[in-house]
């Protein structure tokens, strides 16, 4: 703990119960135990914070990179020189096909 061995441990306790007393002394210690206590207890929470914010933009990201290929996937223009050419898609021939079928089922059928 801090590099602090056995010898300098008992000469800070014994310079301690001079200065403070032995009646204050184990008021004292139980004080700096709840404070030690609570300073980890702050470090972890914030170090947590600091994980949970890496796993965030890391989220952010990956939906950015998601948005940009949909952005790119919708955009059905391509220039083409004089003048702008559409591209169709496979949304766009489903729909042109259901147009078709619909044309045809409702054209009238000579019977005859």
């Amino acid at each position: 703990m801090f590099g602090i061995g056995m010898p300098e441990m008992l000469l800070i306790l014994a310079i301690a119960l001079i200065v403070i007393g032995p009646k204050k002394l184990p008021d004292l210690a139980k004080s700096l135990g709840r404070a030690f206590a609570e300073f980890r207890r702050a470090t972890s929470e914030l170090k947590e914070t600091f994980e949970i914010d890496d796993k965030l933009k890391e989220v952010k990201s990956t939906f950015d990179h998601v948005g940009k290929e949909v952005k790119e996937a919708m955009d059905v223009t391509v220039d083409a020189g004089p003048g702008d050419q559409k591209v169709s898609t496979d949304f766009d021939k489903e729909k042109n096909e259901k147009k078709s079928e619909n044309k045809n089922s409702e054209s009238p059928v000579s019977h005859g």
